[in-house]
């Protein structure tokens, strides 16, 4: 069994997402949540949230790996940096447990999960529920995050089948 944690980075709510998935690639559910770094205070205070945040999920469920989701090019220069310093947070609470990092662009989680690289957040809040089996409606950024998760998961699995590392699975990377 192997356990991995999802992040989709934000600068005001990081999704966090974990799956356990077994030597077969079914998938299960463990735990999903937001981590809301709003009313933190300064932009330096909500990076300290999301570090000490990150810490608290992964000494609760100790992963085995980590996937988290590329940043985007975004219309606003200033979100789309600070957007960057999440994500940079993110990878460095994760690092610093020897964890392994997975790198995946949003449209590759959208074909993973839905099938078109196009999809809209309701779309993958749908098929992760059923992909997990969770009955209600999912917070937009856990649901991003278990997204990711999943699609580490599918990626390991067909690297497994292929005999190669997870790089060489996902094709151009």
């Amino acid at each position: 069994m192997t356990r991995i944690l999802g992040i989709d980075p934000g600068s005001q709510r990081t999704g966090v997402g974990i799956i356990d998935v077994d030597a077969a690639g079914k998938t299960t559910h463990v735990y999903h949540a937001p981590l809301l770094l709003l009313g933190e205070g300064d932009f330096a205070q909500r990076l300290k949230r999301l570090l000490m945040g990150l810490a608290e999920v992964m000494e609760t469920y100790r992963p085995d790996e980590v996937a988290i989701e590329q940043v985007f090019m975004a219309r606003n220069p200033d979100s789309a940096l600070k957007l960057g310093h999440a994500r940079g947070a993110a990878i460095c609470a994760v690092v610093l447990r020897d964890l392994p990092v997975h790198e995946y662009a949003a449209k590759e989680v959208k074909l993973a999960v839905v099938g078109k690289g196009s999809a809209d957040k309701v779309q993958i809040q749908h098929m992760v529920g059923i992909m997990l089996n969770l009955k209600g409606k999912l917070q937009a950024d856990a649901a991003d995050a278990l997204a990711v998760a999943i699609t580490h998961a599918h990626v390991r699995a067909t690297a497994n089948r292929l005999g190669v590392n997870v790089r060489e699975a996902w094709g151009r990377k």
